[in-house]
């Protein structure tokens, strides 16, 4: 029987996603699988379960996971090493500059001084760091479970 490809590696970038297990979060893997017929790659996503006790990882981190030299539990194989970005901060590794979006921050700039910046334009220098909406609008924080039923009065807000 073969093993997922992410089973095997000892070092993984993936993406948090919503998790119910404790003092674990869930990670998408992104790998590409060759497609023998058509000889073209095709996106495939691995979901792995990394011990993450702090709970420090929010859902639409990207983080870095290694491999536990032995199995925690069943699912439990990795463990969270590093938040390399987190959600809505991604930084260029070779430059150092933040990115918005596939522009860089200074190149926004430069065009919005060339051609007027708008009084509604959003200025990244101003904007607050990632956490200062929580329990208003971001609620990654929050403990999430499965829903089960879909009622008429649906007073699970934090269901997955």
């Amino acid at each position: 029987m073969a093993l997922p490809a992410a089973s095997r590696s000892l070092l993984l970038l993936g993406e948090c996603v919503p998790c119910v297990k404790h003092n674990a979060s869930k990670f998408k893997i992104k790998r590409l699988e060759l497609d023998t017929n058509l000889l073209m790659y095709f996106r495939k996503d691995d979901f792995v379960y990394a011990h993450d006790p702090e709970k420090k990882c929010k859902t639409g981190d990207i983080v870095l996971i290694e491999q536990l030299p032995q199995k925690m539990t069943r699912l439990i194989t990795h463990q969270v090493k590093d938040i390399i970005y987190p959600l809505g901060d991604i930084t260029d590794p070779i430059t150092g500059k933040k990115v918005v979006a596939g522009k860089f921050r200074d190149h926004i700039e430069e065009v919005n001084q060339v051609y007027g910046k708008l009084p509604t334009a959003f200025d990244y220098g101003k904007a607050p760091e990632r956490g200062w909406l929580e329990d208003k609008k971001d609620f990654t924080h929050v403990e999430t479970y499965i829903k089960y039923h879909k009622f008429k009065n649906d007073d699970q807000p934090y269901a997955v």
